[in-house]
């Protein structure tokens, strides 16, 4: 009887453990994530600024050394990322495969222009820059146009802002709520073991010796829990840099540590400051009120 009572208290024990370290590792890991984000915004909102392209087309009787003497200044100023030259004929064949029908030989001439496509550096992309950007283009004799999309400029800037504030917003929330469900499965875990403690306690044990067992105990487990945690946010990065390598994850690595400290930093901090509280609050409490 008394080794079927043992074999149920370790169970219950081993069950206790697991619990919380599992409930550590997931808040952890979503916290972990959310600090990606973090992190990554501004990354993010620069990749999506710089897709946005500029359309410098050029009029029928641009001579080809004007052509590429603008490449090469538009090329090598400040403000690009790109530029490359599209033919009107490489332009026909892309619209051509685009709507699935070759419309030069349905109208009988090609009414598009040659053009130079220009990606901004992210730091550009802003309506005023761009206007500004477009203007000095124009003032050469054998451009026709500039043309870009200017609603959809202003839409990213201001919903990169936005992103922003609500990431970091829900990030603030999300570790809050990490702490009181990490504190939650701490303070259960030393429920259990309230009468313990309290035994303990009576036959003259002093708070810190009754305390200090049950704080390592829960450092260890908040140190594996954040072990996990940090595993699976690799694996996530992994996944990511494989599957976005022009986000360049892995480039920032002092940040990525940072990171990685800061998450595994407050799985010891929140396990150490829940077991003292919890532990404190038991030792604290009469005897008769322990079965309530």
């Amino acid at each position: 009887m008394s080794q079927y009572i043992e074999r149920y208290q370790r169970r219950r024990l081993i069950s206790s453990y697991f619990s919380v370290v599992l409930s550590i590792a997931l808040v952890l890991f979503l916290v972990g994530v959310l600090g990606l984000l973090v992190l990554n915004t501004k990354k993010l909102g620069d990749h999506f600024k710089e897709q946005i392209t500029i359309s410098v087309f050029l009029k029928d009787n641009a001579k080809p050394v004007e052509i590429e003497q603008l490449q090469k200044s538009l090329a090598l100023a400040d403000y690009t990322k790109s530029a490359h030259y599209v033919s009107k004929e490489d332009a026909a064949e892309q619209y051509s495969e685009d709507i699935g029908e070759n419309f030069v030989e349905f109208l009988g001439y090609n009414p598009l222009k040659n053009s130079i496509d220009v990606n901004l550096k992210a730091d550009f992309v802003s309506p005023n820059q761009i206007e500004e950007i477009a203007s000095d283009i124009n003032t050469k004799t054998y451009v026709e146009e500039v043309s870009y999309d200017k609603p959809l400029i202003s839409l990213l800037n201001d919903n990169a802002r936005k992103i922003s504030i609500w990431i970091l917003v829900a990030s603030a929330l999300f570790t809050a709520i990490a702490v009181l469900l990490i504190n939650s499965s701490i303070r259960l875990s030393i429920y259990s073991k309230r009468f313990i403690i309290k035994t303990m306690q009576m036959v003259g044990a002093t708070k810190k010796f009754i305390r200090k067992p049950f704080i390592w105990q829960n450092i260890r487990l908040g140190m594996l829990g954040a072990t996990l945690a940090l595993i699976a946010l690799g694996v996530v990065l992994y996944y990511v840099n494989t599957n976005f390598p022009e986000l360049n994850i892995f480039q920032d690595v002092l940040i990525l540590v940072l990171l990685f400290g800061g998450v595994f930093g407050l799985g010891v901090i929140i396990s150490w400051g829940s077991t003292h509280i919890a532990t404190q609050r038991f030792l604290n409490l009469r005897t008769d009120d322990l079965y309530y």
